[in-house]
C-alpha cells in the first residue's frame, strides 16, 4: 500500500500542542513508510476564520521540523489544498447523493430545529434532527423547491442495524445506527460540513490512513457510510489516544495546551518538543526517554501507539528541554540564547549584546536554565554597565537569615581585600580564593558569598560567583563591591 496521510486543521485559532501531536504522528507514520504527508486546510467555516492562523500553522511545522510533501505553497497532483477552493466538488457530490437516494434536501428553519431540540430536552431524549424532511411527499417537496426555499442537504443514516469497522489502534468497533440522526452534508450557504468535505477530499487525494483525535471516533460510522454511498474505499482509521492533563482531566490551556508559538517564545527547543510529543501516546520501549528524530522515524508504527489516554506533563517537558539545552555545544547554545537575551535584557543594555560574553557564559548558563527565557533574569547584571540599582537590604541576607549592616560590611571587606590582592582572575582561581578566604577568616564560605552575590548581581540569584567575577572582570567586580560597601556605610 502506498501510504498517504493528511493533517487537516481548520484555521479557526492558533495551533496548540495537542493539535501538533496529531500532525507529528501523521508525519512520522509517513516518513517511516516512505509515504506522503499532506497538509490540507479545512477552511469552510468562514464565520470562525482566525487571522494569522494559517501563518502560525506553517511556522509551527517549520519550527518543529515537520515538512509537508503536498499542500499550501507546495502544490501537488491532488490540489487545491484549501477546501474553500473545492466547493464545486462538494456540491456535485452532495447533489449526486440526493439523486441516488442517499441524501435529501431539508427545508427546516433554524427556529423549527431549535424548537425540536428544546422539546427533546424536556422529555430527556438525545437531541438531534427528527427526520421531518426525509420522507416529504412529492407534492410538498415540489412546492418547497418551486418556492426557492433555502435548504441544507442531509445524509440518510440507516435507522437499524450496526456499523462495524476496525480501528488500527483499537481493533474492531461497532456502533448501533439508531443512535445517529441525519447529519448535514451541505449547508445552506453552499459550504460543505466536515462530514462531507473530509470524505470527498480523502477520496480525491487517495488518503490511505487517517490519524485523528479520539473525539472523532463516534463520527466514524457517518463517514464510513458516506464513503460507501460515494462508491469509495475509506482509509484505515487510527484514532489517537486522548491527551489529558496531569489531573487526568481533558487537556486545556491550564494544563499547558496553549499555542505552539507560546512554547517557542518561552524558549523550548524544537527537538525537545518533538521528543516530548512523540512520546505522548507512543513508546519505543519501557525505558527510553530521550529519543532522536531518526529513531522515531525508524521505529514509528501504529502498533506502538497506546490505547490508554496519554498524559501531558509540563514538568516532564520542562525537564526534557533542560536536557536538550545541556546537550547543545556551547556555540549552538550561545546562538540559541542570544535572541532571547536581545529580547529580554533591560532596555539600558546596548544592542547588539556582547557576543563574546554570551559565548563565555554558555557552558555555565546552559546547565542552569530549563527554558531560554530564563537566561536574561539570571544574567542581566553581567551586561549592565557600572554600579547596580538595588535595595541595600539585599546585602543583609545570608541564606534564610538577615544579618546586621555591620556584619555584612565586614564580610564584604574581607572579600574586597582578598579579591584586591588576587593574582589570577579566572573561574578556577577565584573559586579556590573563596575557599581559602573562608578558612583564613573563620567565616563560612556561604556567608561570605551572600553579600558578595548581592553586590555583584543586584539579586539573590545569579550564576556562580567565581564565574560571575571572571566574566565581569577585575575592575568591574571591585567597583561593584566598593559601591555596595558605600551603601552599607
Amino acid at each position: 500500500m502506498t501510504v498517504r496521510v493528511r493533517f487537516a486543521p481548520s484555521p479557526t485559532g492558533m495551533l496548540t500542542v495537542g493539535g501538533l501531536r496529531t500532525a507529528l504522528f501523521n508525519w512520522l507514520f509517513a516518513r517511516h513508510a516512505g509515504g506522503t504527508y499532506i497538509l490540507r486546510i479545512e477552511d469552510t467555516d468562514r464565520t470562525r476564520f482566525a487571522p494569522g492562523a494559517l501563518q502560525a500553522l506553517a511556522e509551527a511545522h517549520q519550527w518543529l521540523g515537520i515538512d509537508w510533501d503536498e499542500g499550501p505553497n507546495k502544490g501537488g497532483e491532488y490540489g487545491p489544498y484549501f477546501q474553500s477552493e473545492r466547493l464545486d466538488r462538494y456540491r456535485i457530490a452532495a447533489d449526486g447523493l440526493v439523486a441516488q437516494g442517499d441524501a435529501y434536501r431539508c427545508y427546516c428553519s433554524t427556529e423549527r430545529l431549535d424548537a425540536v431540540r428544546a422539546e427533546q430536552r424536556r422529555h430527556g431524549r438525545p437531541t438531534g434532527y427528527d427526520g421531518r424532511c426525509r420522507d416529504l411527499d412529492a407534492a410538498e417537496r415540489a412546492t418547497r423547491e418551486a418556492g426557492d426555499a433555502p435548504y441544507v442537504i442531509r445524509f440518510k443514516m440507516p435507522r437499524d442495524g450496526v456499523t462495524r469497522f476496525v480501528d488500527a489502534i483499537r481493533g474492531e468497533i461497532e456502533f448501533p445506527n439508531d443512535r445517529y440522526d441525519d447529519h448535514v452534508l451541505l449547508k445552506s450557504d453552499g459550504f460543505g460540513t466536515y462530514h462531507l468535505t473530509a470524505i470527498c477530499d480523502d477520496i480525491a487525494m487517495k488518503i490511505s490512513h487517517a490519524f485523528r483525535a479520539e473525539e472523532w471516533l463516534p463520527s466514524t460510522p457517518r463517514h464510513l457510510l458516506t464513503f460507501r454511498a460515494l462508491g469509495a474505499e475509506p482509509p484505515i482509521y487510527a484514532h489517537l489516544p486522548v491527551v489529558l492533563g496531569k489531573d487526568r482531566k481533558k487537556l486545556s490551556k491550564r494544563h499547558g495546551d496553549t499555542s505552539v508559538s507560546a512554547y517557542r517564545e518561552q524558549g523550548y527547543l524544537p527537538d525537545a518538543m518533538f521528543n516530548f510529543l512523540g512520546l505522548t501516546g507512543w513508546s519505543l520501549d519501557d525505558h527510553s526517554t530521550i529519543i532522536t528524530r531518526q529513531q522515531f522515524i525508524e521505529h514509528f508504527t501504529i502498533e506502538r501507539v497506546v490505547k490508554a489516554p496519554a498524559l501531558f506533563d509540563p514538568d516532564k517537558l520542562l525537564w526534557m528541554n533542560g536536557q536538550y539545552l545541556q546537550a547543545l555545544p556551547d556555540d549552538a547554545f550561545a546562538a540559541a540564547v542570544t535572541p532571547f537575551l536581545e529580547r529580554d535584557l533591560p532596555p539600558s543594555v546596548a544592542r547588539p549584546i556582547d557576543a563574546g560574553l554570551v559565548r563565555a557564559m554558555a557552558s555555565e548558563l546552559k546547565t542552569r536554565v530549563k527554558k531560554l527565557d530564563e537566561a536574561a533574569p539570571l544574567t542581566w547584571y553581567l551586561f549592565a554597565n557600572g554600579t547596580l540599582d538595588y535595595d541595600s537590604e539585599l546585602l543583609l541576607r545570608s541564606g534564610k537569615k538577615t544579618v546586621e549592616p555591620g556584619v555584612a560590611a565586614e564580610r564584604l571587606a574581607i572579600m574586597r581585600a582578598a579579591l584586591g590582592a588576587a593574582g589570577a582572575w579566572d573561574s578556577d582561581a577565584l573559586d579556590a580564593l573563596f575557599t581559602a578566604t573562608a578558612e583564613r577568616s573563620g567565616v563560612k564560605k556561604g556567608d561570605l558569598l551572600g553579600p558578595l552575590r548581592a553586590a555583584i548581581s543586584g539579586s539573590a540569584t545569579s550564576l556562580p560567583m567565581h564565574t560571575s567575577l571572571a566574566l565581569l572582570g577585575r575592575e568591574g567586580s571591585l567597583a561593584r563591591i566598593d559601591g555596595a560597601m558605600q551603601k552599607l556605610a
